[in-house]
């Protein structure tokens, strides 16, 4: 297959939107992009519009039914903060980045999630997290990427970090992207970049922090920009910028599981831990799967329908949709589950099986636990002002075309055409409008 460019680097501004277009047009380093590259505003994102889901159907142009990656975090019922899809073998069938390193194209991946050891990335600093007391995130990150490349930025620029907090924790991705652009020269580049979603989660959608995240964000790209022309690579090199999923304010959470233990759904000990269930939901912030523990209950399916039905007909409840497994397979979501529910406007799910019922977020609780938030997405990709945002320049690509509309699985099948790959066979098509004429 031909190739368009053999030096690609994809940067991911998780939670940029389609309404962030009339602020990022106007910042001097988006224009750089922006003047001779092509874009669409109206990216539809998957279902659930979560991270982990949406960046593995942004590597294989797939939906999550199909790439298996159908939630952030994993089906452990009780836990108070379930592991995550941190792992490339949560991904069936292959990447972009395995497809190029089959191709001998080097790669090298800075928090891209799902991608803990991941073989075919040369230079991996995974996006994972010690979830546990007894861990040490230093360690954790180095026994799942490149521990070499790992150590080599910890020790050029590790006093960048405060933990997880941001912004400082892009700021040392950045610098991270810059010393590897000079001094690795992968062919691929996949850069997670997570301070405007984490200002959105903690402030709002509209918020000034959320705003200050995204200047920031152009200061960032345009040291990454600096860097290319530096290495001498800019004219030879493919610039992709992305959003994952937009995001919706909100203020009241919801706990499901808070009802079905008082409908006997759950079993809890007087200590409050889970010993049983027979229903659980599972939480997608803007939406939720249900699953039985036993698939073939017709009686507990039916019970949990009616529930569900019940509660959804009081609209200060959060519900705003029930679909079943099948239907939410045919959506691209997991048709694993018994059910599948979409949060109203203001409303979203967490896993609580304690507590209350609806729980209001405020400041205070906010600030005690982050399970609390003032913006959050997961919601369906049919939410109105929730489209997502595509950018490509540079090597192969058009000049100044505008694509009306496109799927975030149109990513992967694009990004493979223009490196000469093959993801075989997807659910997105290359968006052809943006590759130059060959």
């Amino acid at each position: 297959m031909t190739a368009f460019t053999k030096n690609m680097i994809v940067i991911s501004f998780d939670c940029l939107a389609a309404i962030d277009y009339s602020l990022i047009e106007t910042l001097p380093n988006f224009q750089r992009v922006f003047e001779n590259g092509s874009f669409c505003k109206r990216v539809r994102t998957i279902y659930p519009s979560l991270t982990y889901p949406c960046h593995s159907t942004i590597v294989t142009g797939k939906y999550p039914k199909n790439h298996g990656v159908v939630n952030n975090t994993l089906i452990q019922p009780g836990s108070a903060s379930p592991d995550w899809n941190w792992y490339r073998s949560a991904i069936e069938g292959t990447t972009l980045y395995d497809e190029a390193y089959k191709a001998n194209l080097s790669n090298a991946a800075l928090l891209w999630p799902v991608t803990a050891k991941a073989k075919s990335i040369q230079y991996n600093l995974p996006e994972i997290f010690a979830n546990r007391p007894w861990q040490n995130q230093i360690v954790v990150s180095l026994l799942n990427g490149t521990a070499s490349y790992q150590w080599e930025l910890n020790k050029l620029y590790g006093y960048i970090r405060n933990g997880l907090s941001q912004p400082e924790l892009d700021d040392f991705v950045l610098e991270s992207t810059v010393h590897t652009i000079l001094k690795k020269k992968p062919n691929l580049l996949l850069v997670h970049f997570t301070d405007l979603d984490t200002m959105r989660h903690d402030y709002g959608v509209h918020s000034q922090e959320a705003i200050d995240a995204i200047h920031r964000h152009d200061k960032r790209l345009g040291r990454i920009l600096d860097a290319l022309e530096e290495s001498g690579q800019f004219s030879e090199t493919t610039i992709i910028i992305l959003g994952d999923h937009a995001a919706l304010d909100e203020n009241k959470a919801v706990n499901l599981n808070v009802h079905f233990s008082d409908q006997k759904l759950l079993t809890v000990n007087s200590k409050g831990k889970i010993l049983d269930w027979k229903a659980y939901c599972k939480g997608c912030d803007g939406s939720a799967y249900i699953y039985l523990k036993d698939q073939e209950n017709g009686a507990i399916k039916d019970k949990v329908e009616g529930i569900l039905k019940n509660l959804m007909a009081d609209p200060n409840n959060g519900i705003e949709k029930i679909i079943t497994g099948k239907e939410a397979g045919k959506l691209g979501a997991d048709p694993n589950c018994a059910f599948m529910i979409e949060a109203a406007y203001g409303f979203y799910f967490i896993e609580d099986h304690l507590g209350e019922f609806i729980k209001e977020v405020t400041e205070e609780n906010r600030l005690s636990n982050p399970k609390f938030l003032r913006a959050c997405h997961g919601y369906s990709p049919d939410k109105e002002d929730y489209q997502t945002f595509f950018l490509a320049s540079g090597k192969g690509i058009q000049s100044r075309q505008e694509v009306p509309s496109m799927g975030l699985i149109d990513i992967g099948p694009t990004l493979a055409k223009l490196l000469g790959l093959d993801l075989g066979e997807t659910d997105g098509q290359v968006i052809e409008q943006f590759l130059v004429s060959v």
